[in-house]
């Protein structure tokens, strides 16, 4: 057998070296497995520094998976942000402490929340259990050690400001109480924060409790719910306006859209005259609105609607057209009457001497109204035994006279009225009289001059 001193062993022993020696070129690091077993006794003190600096950024990336620490894991995933003292951060409850609150702010370290930092919960603080979200204030950022000193009651604020924010994106309805007012309007708190509602913005009972020039307002002002919708918000100037008619249109639009469903037209509705124009009047129906044309309030002609209707009052009134698609309701309040011209001939008869007044002058004749909504027509021929030029020669608007009726039309409206008839009681004058007129037959037919006028 041979030993470690026999020529044998000799012999063996450059054959081991040999793959050192031919890759003396090469860097260390790169050496044969056997040779770096071999000088393991001495690497500790021959061993260059380069090669350690060279493992050492390596370590964690060549650890097998099973030994990563959560420390490794944490350096590996999570994001280098920088927190920022005054930041407001999103958070959820890790665990409850009589001295605070330990929260998961998705850093290295988690966040706490003093007792002394989370008063504005109130009651609610007990029941925050672990796994609900929070909102708090970066009071002090982490450090090098410990966790990030937060804060609840400095961040109920922002939150507010985030709730009216997403109101605002969804075109929602918010709900505030008046704390106080100046000159320019209403102001309101809503969820924390601070806004302004515009005195042309404010209506309903807080538009009429509110006092002017900044005197002390009426009493009831003060803690007042409104509901409103946000016009501007801007956190950065700490600057919210609201507006409480905006609130009210939206919800007259949504009842609009629900009346208009439910409508039928012919039917008979109860309302209240909520304003007046030049053109007509508008009717709540029970939070939408419809108009009155001035031409369908009377059967009578009307110069002004407050002749019929005044603001506030209640009245029955007839559906006249429901227009589904662009949300209009057109209402009558003639139509609640009989119309005057369906009963005309119960009323009146041809040959009858009635009471009328001129409405209306034009070169052919004057327009008369002798009844509710009836107005008849009195020929220039008519008006005189003797030619005249114009009915103004005879006539004038306002003039009350006694005519007598020569003809009538109920199905065409129509009604054909006599002055010079009542004059002297002689038809066969009156008509001959008009025979012998040069311009009777430029004049035309009676009931030509009904058409030329329509």
């Amino acid at each position: 057998m041979a030993t470690a001193d026999t020529p044998d062993s000799q012999v063996e022993a450059p054959k081991v070296e040999t793959p050192v020696e031919q890759n003396n070129d090469a860097p260390e690091a790169e050496a044969a497995p056997e040779a770096v077993a071999a000088e393991a006794p001495t690497t500790e003190t021959e061993a260059p520094a380069a090669e350690a600096e060279a493992e050492a950024p390596v370590a964690v990336a060549t650890k097998p998976e099973s030994e990563l620490t959560m420390e490794d894991l944490l350096e590996e995933y999570l994001p280098s942000k920088v927190l920022r003292r005054g930041e407001i951060i999103d958070g959820r409850v890790m665990s409850r402490k009589p001295e605070g609150m330990l929260v998961d702010i998705g850093y290295k370290s988690e966040g706490f929340v003093p007792t002394k930092e989370m008063r504005s919960l109130g009651e609610a603080s007990d029941e925050l259990t672990v796994g609900d979200e929070i909102i708090a204030y970066v009071v002090n950022p982490e450090g090098n050690e410990g966790s990030s000193i937060l804060s609840i009651d400095r961040a109920r604020g922002e939150q507010g400001w985030r709730v009216l924010e997403k109101a605002m994106d969804n075109n929602e309805t918010c709900k505030g109480v008046i704390t106080g007012s100046n000159r320019g309007g209403a102001v309101v708190e809503s969820e924390g924060v601070q806004g302004f509602v515009p005195l042309s913005q404010l209506v309903g009972p807080a538009r009429e409790l509110y006092v002017p020039g900044g005197e002390p307002p009426k009493e009831g002002f003060i803690g007042m719910e409104v509901e409103f919708k946000i016009i501007e918000l801007n956190r950065r100037r700490n600057r919210a306006i609201f507006s409480e008619r905006a609130a009210l249109q939206a919800w007259k639009q949504i009842q609009k859209m629900r009346l208009v469903q439910e409508l039928t037209e012919g039917e008979i509705r109860k309302g209240r005259v909520a304003g007046i124009s030049n053109f007509g009047a508008f009717v709540d129906l029970g939070g939408a609105d419809g108009l009155i044309h001035i031409s369908e309030l009377s059967w009578e002609p009307v110069k002004s609607p407050d002749e019929i209707v005044t603001v506030g009052t209640e009245i029955d009134v007839f559906v006249l057209r429901v227009d589904r698609e662009n949300l209009k309701i057109a209402l009558s309040l003639r139509r609640l009457q009989p119309e005057p011209w369906d009963e005309i001939e119960t009323k009146f008869a041809v040959g009858q001497t009635v009471t009328g007044t001129v409405t209306k002058l034009a070169n052919f004749g004057a327009f008369a109204r002798i009844d509710r909504g009836i107005e008849g027509l009195i020929h220039i021929s008519e008006l005189a035994h003797q030619v005249i030029k114009h009915p103004r020669d005879v006539v004038n608007e306002g003039d009350e006279l006694e005519l007598k009726i020569i003809r009538i039309e109920p199905e065409r409206r129509r009604l054909g009225l006599s002055l010079k008839q009542t004059l002297d009681g002689s038809e066969e004058v009156a008509v001959a009289s008009a025979d012998d007129s040069g311009d009777s037959e430029d004049i035309g037919d009676f009931g030509d001059i009904f058409e030329d006028n329509e």
